[in-house]
């Protein structure tokens, strides 16, 4: 089942099946159906991150250093949680700029530069190199695993010929493949629809392909994770493997690396290819945002488990890279190594494929197209014919880019794991992040800045990483790296200037990105920006302010006819007629409208990079782009027009709330109006029913004149109360209005709450008797020290029993009356067993114009006796003591409880600490 011709087949079958998926893409595309419109799609492409270094490489680095290989994630998932904020803007700048590339995003920041786009080339050529390699590796050992198991799969590459090694025909298959893939137009900046959809197919195949190796791995050659774990923990020698301690450098080693994974996935070409290159709506973000970090914790899951069970189960001295394919290869099976291989062979090719494309975009643009345009005989020719130049020049250098990651892996590749190759390119591509990242905030960054900032981070990561690989490999003197270059110790690359116990990716970032970003900063602070780099600084910083990326940059002049015949030779007529397309017809030498020179830079930046647009461009426009005066005062004007708009809907929304706080005013208003209308309706008629018994009884008196002494006392006894009630009325009256006025005078004194208390009990004990009221008192504590006013409190008191009292059952009514300490407070609380108080209604009872009807099964049963100002007089009492005064749910009796809380006296005793527990059942008054 394993035979090398099975799995040639089923490898070029895989191979031909992304190629129709591809195919298939770019004609949907074409039809208007894209495939990649979905933010699945586009989170699924971003998982080109995860190569054969993920699926090989990160088993190995968790057999040899713990759980640092999740850090390689953990900085990935840190950036797509801040791409609201960064990579947004990336995918805003290079949207309006048609950037086509990470060289060409640098080289347009700082004033279009050609050469700084070339140095980015370089060093991206350079430093990806090592990348490509490591999937080459990858693809061959797999292979050689796959076919030779269980003997040996060593790669002696220096001593066979290349014909004969097998990685040389994988990096040509490779190569045929990728011109297929991705060089069917030129236009770099457009998407590259069914690369992207073959890239999201191959994001689920690797994905199910660990996964599935992963279950097996646990649930079948072991008895679940529980197993796996205690046996690791029984081994000695597996004892520390997954504590951090195994993390190479320890503290500065984990936050080194996080710094490292978290700057590479947004400058790693192949990244900012899909990342910001291929999007297609910045709204896919917020998707993607938190679905990719979702993948990388899918295919992450089962890491730790497969390398230990490979160190457990594995053969002493096999390569723990192996380990995914090694351990079902063991179990004897077939087709689950067969898919395995699959699996890592997309990891591997998905990144080869958009890396080989960035890259060749970059040689294409940044490099080779700047020399042509200085050619004398470059602008003659036929019309289109450079398309068909570049096209060429592309596929030429898809080539030789994986040519040279060969001769790098059969030069090197031996001499470092695949986690360590990928970590030497991802040193390189940080480079990158001062020059793109300072250069997206920072307006004051210069072009001599960024030069000579790139060029010393790289010469550091090269001494730091790149030539030790060499000396490892023994193209280098062993004393390289051990005694440094002609025994200098101070420049040994793994201990720059003295800097010892570092990780050697954590040394070389921190060394290289001091050089770096110390240059840019110092250099732009003591040097000037040209007025193109102006300008574009001020777009790139300000790019979040839509009007402005959308502005015509151009003042200059020019025909329709030079500008046609520009785009035609250089991007042919097809690409023309689209440039021109919604532009009214005019004749050719009538002048083009600044948005259409605008337009033309665009198309020719999307097929020859920025720079050369420009230089195109300028070679038919006479005059020059805006300057930066005007692009700040377009600034300025869109950041007034922002603000003004922004102090408009913030006067808008204090408008609408200052309506809606005068709506609840008036309504509140006309409750209160109404409810005093009913107030004043109850106080007349209750005035009036005193004052009608007193004047009824008077003149039956006045006129009677042979009245019986009998029935002459009764009416005076009824006369008498009448007054007295009219008299407590108009006091109430009186209270409330003193209370609203802030006149009311109160005697406060050291007073016992229980001895008061049991007075007010005593008062109104006979009333309730009266009623049929079962009164009763449960005192908590012996004494309860206050300052209060006796007078008034006792009045509160026989208010709230007052109130129980009439709202309790009508079978068998009980009021309850508590005194208990609560924290520094003394709580009085009156309870009854009626229906109780709704929600809504506890507040309102407050309310000096608000009464509640009695309930009895959802019918009123009347106005309940009284003023209805007992209540709010008595809060307002207890409020001038510093007391609260509430309702609540009846505790004990299932009704309506009122709780007055009032503080201790000061310097008062412990009542608690000093009377014993009082009864636990209520006794009666």
């Amino acid at each position: 089942m394993r035979g090398e011709m099975l799995v040639l087949a089923v490898a070029f079958g895989y191979l031909a099946l992304l190629f129709v998926i591809a195919a298939w893409g770019d004609r949907r595309a074409e039809q208007g159906r894209s495939l990649i419109g979905s933010p699945t799609v586009y989170a699924l492409s971003i998982a080109v991150y995860c190569t054969a270094w993920t699926f090989y490489g990160s088993v190995g680095r968790a057999a040899s250093a713990g759980p640092s290989f999740l850090l390689i994630y953990l900085g990935p998932t840190l950036a797509m949680l801040m791409s609201p904020f960064v990579i947004r803007k990336m995918v805003r700048i290079a949207s309006a700029q048609r950037i086509t590339s990470i060289a060409d995003f640098i080289s347009a920041r700082y004033g279009k530069s050609s050469s700084l786009g070339a140095l980015v080339a370089l060093i991206a050529l350079v430093g990806i190199t090592p990348y490509i390699a490591l999937q080459l590796k990858a693809i061959t050992l797999s292979h050689a695993v796959l076919v030779n198991y269980p003997e040996a799969a060593e790669l002696r590459l220096a001593e066979e010929s290349f014909w004969n090694d097998k990685s040389f025909w994988v990096a040509l298959v490779l190569a045929v493949f990728i011109i297929l893939f991705g060089t069917r137009h030129l236009d770099a900046s457009e998407r590259h629809e069914g690369m992207v959809a073959a890239i999201a197919f191959e994001s689920l195949v690797k994905l199910v392909a660990f996964l599935s190796v992963g279950v097996f791995t646990v649930f079948v050659l072991f008895n679940g994770p529980g197993d796996l774990f205690a046996q690791v923990a029984a081994a000695p020698e597996l004892s520390g493997a997954l504590s951090l301690d195994a993390v190479p450098g320890g503290a500065v080693g984990w936050v080194g690396t996080l710094v490292l994974a978290f700057l590479a996935f947004l400058t790693l070409p192949r990244q900012f290819q899909v990342l910001v290159v291929e999007n297609v709506d910045e709204r896919h973000l917020t998707r993607a945002s938190w679905l990719f970090p979702l993948y990388l914790l899918a295919i992450n899951l089962f890491v730790i488990p497969i390398a230990m069970a490979g160190l457990l189960l594995g053969d002493a001295g096999s390569d723990p890279d192996s380990f995914v394919l090694t351990l079902p290869l063991s179990a004897g099976l077939e087709g689950l190594p067969l898919l395995v291989f699959i699996g890592g062979l997309s990891a591997a090719t998905g990144m080869v494929i958009v890396e080989t494309i960035a890259l060749s975009t970059m040689v294409s643009n940044q490099l080779v197209m700047p020399l042509l345009l200085r050619s004398p005989h470059l602008h003659l020719g036929s019309r289109g014919e450079l398309a068909g130049w570049l096209l060429g020049i592309r596929r030429v250098a898809i080539v030789l880019i994986l040519l040279l990651g060969y001769l790098y892996h059969a030069l090197i590749g031996d001499s470092y794991s695949l986690v360590t190759i990928g970590l030497v390119s991802f040193a390189a591509a940080a480079q990158f992040a001062p020059a793109m990242l300072i250069g997206m905030y920072w307006r004051g960054a210069n072009r001599n800045g960024a030069a000579l900032g790139l060029i010393a981070g790289f010469l550091v990561w090269a001494w730091t990483l790149l030539l030790p690989g060499f000396a490892q490999s023994g193209w280098l003197g062993a004393g390289f790296l051990e005694n440094g270059p002609w025994g200098i110790g101070w420049l040994r690359p793994y201990a720059l200037f003295g800097l010892e116990g570092w990780d050697i990716y954590t040394h070389s970032l921190l060394w290289s990105l001091t050089a770096n970003v110390g240059l840019l900063v110092g250099v732009s602070l003591f040097s000037r920006q040209s007025p193109l780099e102006q300008t574009q600084a001020a777009l790139f910083t300000e790019a979040m302010h839509p009007r402005l990326m959308q502005t015509s940059l151009w003042q200059g002049q020019t025909t329709r006819g030079e500008l046609s015949a520009l785009l035609d030779r250089y991007l042919g007529g097809a690409a023309t007629r689209r440039v021109f397309s919604g532009i009214a017809i005019a004749e050719d030498d009538h002048p083009a409208p600044p948005e259409l020179i605008a337009r033309a830079e665009q198309a020719l930046a999307g097929a020859l990079g920025s720079a050369s647009a420009r230089v195109l461009i300028n070679s038919v426009v006479r005059g020059e782009a805006l300057d930066l005066d005007a692009i700040l005062s377009i600034l300025d004007t869109t950041s007034e027009t922002l603000e003004v708009n922004r102090r408009l809907e913030q006067k808008s929304r204090e408008l609408a709330r200052t309506s809606e706080e005068l709506r609840a005013a008036n309504e509140r208003l006309r409750e209160l109006d109404r409810l005093k209308d009913e107030f004043i309706a109850m106080v007349s008629h209750e005035l009036r029913t005193p004052l009608t018994s007193i004047r009824a009884f008077a003149e039956i008196l006045h006129d009677g004149k042979n009245l019986p002494e009998e029935k002459r006392l009764h009416f005076l006894d009824v006369v008498v109360r009448e007054s007295q009630r009219l008299s407590r009325l108009i006091e109430e009256i009186l209270d409330l209005a003193r209370l609203e006025s802030g006149r009311m005078t109160l005697d406060p004194r050291p007073l016992d709450l229980v001895e008061l208390a049991q007075h007010s009990v005593d008062a109104v004990h006979r009333l309730q008797e009266t009623r049929g009221v079962n009164l009763e008192v449960d005192m908590a504590v012996s004494a309860a020290p206050v300052i209060g006013d006796p007078d008034r409190l006792e009045q509160v008191i026989i208010n709230l029993l007052d109130n129980a009292g009439k709202f309790a059952a009508d079978e068998s009514p009980r009021v309850l009356l508590r005194l208990e300490r609560y924290k520094d407070h003394f709580r009085l609380s009156v309870e009854d067993n009626g229906p109780g108080i709704a929600d809504d209604e506890r507040e309102r009872v407050f309310e000096k114009f608000h009464q509640i009807q009695r309930q009895d099964s959802g019918e009123t049963r009347g106005r309940p006796r009284g003023s209805g100002l007992g209540l709010p007089i008595s809060r307002g009492i207890v409020a001038h003591l510093g007391g609260r005064l509430w309702v609540e749910s009846a505790p004990h009796l299932g009704g309506a409880c009122l709780v007055m809380e009032l503080p201790d006296a000061p310097d008062a005793p412990d009542t608690e600490a000093a009377t014993p527990p009082a009864p636990a059942s209520p006794a009666p008054a």
